[in-house]
């Protein structure tokens, strides 16, 4: 079957193939001259953001969202494996097998002997084997963990790596005591500093030692920070919008009210 046959193709278990020959038309000669000027460094982006909108859509609960956001991270894959393609260097069915392959690698105690038999000990033999696979044994243990994460996802992962051989706090008590500690540092460093000037290098080091704290508060409690934090820019979003609209029910505006009418409208909304 053509390119151009496979893209009116109504066969069910045929529409990844469908999709494949949809994006190489899109990237030819005479296709859409946005997806022809596309390249990996530009389309990432879009790979975040919809990845954020399919996360959205799970939170939400909402299956027929999610099936449509599912549907767009999949296309950033076949994007990507395309232009991967028209430079020979692997494909779609490259990324398929390597992930297949590692699927099995990965899971001895399914496909092979390992007598494994528990979630952790799942988690722990997958490291190993993921270390192993990589070369890391020689290396130190967070060595490429959360390598081009958003900085509060990536200090989570390391937290949780760490404590997968013990370096863990014993109990949440210790962890707040510490977050009071840090506080108290960032305090500290205020006192240095003058309002409206920038922060200097030891009190940005203090409050990223404040918000690695935290994270691991959230961590040790089995909160994601990413949602805590997701969570509460949607109550500020909320909040704010009130204070917004209650303004404009007076008459006033957001450029127009003082901040102690803001905070009236704010304590108001909670």
């Amino acid at each position: 079957m053509t390119d151009e046959e496979m893209i009116s193709c109504p066969e069910p278990d045929r529409q990844i193939d469908r999709l494949r020959a949809i994006m190489h038309r899109l990237r030819a000669p005479g296709g859409c001259p946005w997806d022809a000027e596309q390249t990996h460094d530009s389309l990432v982006s879009n790979l975040i953001e919809e990845t954020y909108e399919t996360v959205a859509a799970i939170k939400a609960k909402d299956d027929e969202n999610l099936e449509e956001e599912l549907g767009d991270l999949l296309l950033q894959v076949v994007f990507h494996a395309e232009l991967a393609e028209e430079g020979n260097r692997f494909d779609l069915n490259d990324i398929a097998r390597g992930i297949s392959d590692k699927l099995v690698r990965r899971h001895p105690h399914v496909y092979g002997d390992s007598a494994v038999g528990t979630t952790d000990g799942v988690l722990v033999q997958w490291e190993d084997i993921k270390r192993a696979e990589k070369g890391d044994e020689e290396k130190p243990y967070l060595h490429g963990v959360g390598k081009g994460l958003p900085a509060l996802l990536r200090s989570a992962k390391l937290q949780k790596k760490a404590s997968k051989v013990g370096f863990d706090w014993p109990c949440t008590v210790g962890i707040v005591e510490k977050i009071d500690e840090e506080l108290a540092e960032v305090r500290e460093e205020l006192a240095n500093h003058t309002e409206g000037e920038k922060a200097s290098p030891e009190l940005q080091a203090e409050i990223g030692d404040l918000l690695f704290i935290v994270t691991n508060l959230a961590r040790k409690l089995g909160v994601d920070p990413e949602v805590a934090l997701e969570g509460t820019n949607e109550k500020f979003l909320h909040r704010f919008a009130q204070i917004e609209k209650g303004l404009k029910e007076q008459g006033s505006s957001l450029e127009e009210a003082s901040l102690e009418e803001m905070n009236e409208i704010w304590n108001a909304a909670k």
